[in-house]
């Protein structure tokens, strides 16, 4: 199958992850990944939502936003100017916070709430990927901020977690879409996992027939070897920022 880029079909979008980009936040991350960028940054607060107050458990919550101009042509305004977030914002960001918080222990955490703040900046498909991906980035690089200065003695992180999507494109599987494909596909997952291939969440849908579970397993298969690689590039950036990931890692049984 010719791609738009000119990638094989089982090849990632090149991705790109600048560690500490933004300098006011506990932790941040510059994310690339082929036209898609994203600011993910994470900031730490000493307090939780009421329903935890007192349970001595932590929180992690995400807001997701598009620039305006993250697209060939200038939205008319942002989410939450003058207008509610739109479904489609309220869903990703939700998608976010589930998936973060699975790479979190929180009964470790203490009664603190990270909050991951995505920032589209340029789009060009797979922004909630790229955020779920960048986010893990942003929250490693946070909490060993609070590790370094004593304010968290437990290893609260359990394995990285990253995301990407896989499609059905004229008949054959693709890997990490980009617009052009995503568009166009006639099956499309969004897939988070961790780099051992145990599964957080799968999005997806035939766009026009249904289609035989084995296609489907065969996607999520592809999906999962992305997963690995993004996860081998993850803890590239975190150690480059100066942070020993093993560290803050819970040691759990891989699947």
């Amino acid at each position: 199958m010719a791609r738009p880029d000119k990638r094989a079909a089982d090849e990632l979008r090149g991705v790109e992850i600048i560690p500490g980009f933004h300098r006011l936040s506990e932790g941040s991350v510059l994310y690339k990944c082929g036209g898609t960028v994203v600011l993910c940054t994470a900031s730490i607060d000493n307090k939780v939502p009421p329903f935890l107050e007192g349970k001595g458990k932590g929180w992690l919550t995400a807001e997701y936003q598009m620039h305006p101009r993250a697209n060939p042509q200038r939205r008319e305004s942002r989410d939450g100017r003058g207008k509610a977030p739109s479904g489609r914002t309220m869903e990703i960001q939700r998608l976010i916070g589930r998936a973060l918080r699975a790479a979190v222990d929180l009964d470790k955490l203490g009664e603190r709430t990270i909050a991951l703040d995505c920032d589209v900046l340029e789009a060009d498909g797979g922004t909630r990927t790229a955020s779920v991906t960048g986010g893990f980035v942003a929250l490693a690089l946070a909490v060993g901020k609070l590790t370094a200065r004593g304010a968290l003695t437990s290893r609260v992180l359990r394995e990285p977690i990253a995301a990407t999507s896989v499609g059905l494109v004229k008949g054959e599987i693709a890997l990490d879409l980009m617009y052009l494909e995503d568009s166009k596909a006639e099956v499309d997952l969004n897939v988070v996992a961790t780099g051992h291939g145990a599964i957080v969440e799968i999005q997806g849908t035939a766009e026009d027939k249904p289609v035989p579970r084995a296609q489907i397993d065969r996607m999520v298969d592809l999906a999962l070897v992305g997963i690995e690689r993004l996860t081998v590039l993850q803890k590239k950036a975190i150690e480059a920022a100066g942070v020993d990931l093993a560290s803050l890692t819970v040691v759990e049984t891989a699947p």
